[in-house]
């Protein structure tokens, strides 16, 4: 995905849209042991930060926390790996990354802007997330331990 890398700045924190300024060995490492990318392999992650809008939160060079959106950049979103290292919770950097999101321009104008959540659900419901609207059915085809297949 080709995009211009955006950025927001509050203090001395960051959040840029910039793929080169992720700290992929913090980001994996805070992935591998989360409950919805248990065992991802840093390929996998690599290759879905490439094909995605990755958001980055950044305290000077560290990495403060990250998100992640899946999208065609016209209809639809996805929201995915999202979380801030717990040195750096407390101060509203969830609610920030997630206006940053909402804002960005490319991401305007879309039908459908998704996420799942296990506990996070009073965090999203801030920002007009809710249960699956309309006749639609939602359905899936989950393969909860393809990563552990993966492995070698």
């Amino acid at each position: 995905m080709q995009d211009e890398p955006r950025e927001w700045v509050r203090d001395e924190l960051v959040i840029s849209t910039d793929r080169a300024r992720i700290d992929l060995d913090a980001v994996h490492r805070f992935l591998v042991s989360s409950y919805w990318a248990a065992g991802m392999p840093r390929a996998v992650l690599e290759r879905g930060i490439e094909n995605s809008l990755a958001f980055g939160i950044y305290a000077g060079p560290r990495q403060a926390g990250f998100a992640r959106v899946i999208t065609d950049l016209a209809t639809y979103a996805y929201l995915s790996d999202v979380f801030v290292l717990e040195e750096f919770r407390g101060r509203g950097l969830s609610k920030w990354l997630m206006e940053c999101i909402l804002a960005h321009p490319d991401l305007q104008g879309l039908r459908r802007f998704a996420l799942f959540t296990r506990d996070a659900q009073g965090l999203y419901a801030q920002y007009g997330f809710g249960p699956p609207r309309g006749k639609s059915v939602y359905l899936e085809r989950w393969a909860p331990n393809v990563y552990s297949a993966t492995r070698s």
